[in-house]
């Protein structure tokens, strides 16, 4: 299992699907399965029986997963779609930083 490259609250585009150009806060990350939920996009429609969560039942809906393959970072000082890098500092932390305009992302 490799590592990741994008965290919970990033910022992010979507690259592909029926939501493609639509950008979004990331809320959940599955590493074993490459998978991210961003808020507000890729909704589905569930079915709910009636219980103590949804005590009247009916149609509910909520984010889906997307492949991670499909999202892309969004620097928060220059906004634009990047990738990152890590730098070693003096004190031996690796932070992330955005490869366009050198910003940490942490």
């Amino acid at each position: 299992m490799s590592k990741l490259r994008i965290k919970k609250g990033d910022q992010v585009v979507i690259l592909a699907g029926r939501d493609k150009g639509a950008r979004g806060k990331i809320l959940n990350v599955d590493p074993s399965k490459k998978r991210v939920w961003v808020e507000k996009v890729n909704f589905v429609k569930r079915h709910h029986r009636q219980s103590e969560k949804y005590p009247q039942g009916g149609i509910i809906e909520k984010e889906a997963s997307i492949d991670i393959s499909n999202v892309r970072l969004i620097c928060p000082r220059c906004g634009e779609i990047t990738t990152t890098r890590h730098i070693v500092k003096d004190d031996a932390t690796r932070p992330r930083v955005c490869a366009k305009c050198g910003e940490e992302l942490e």
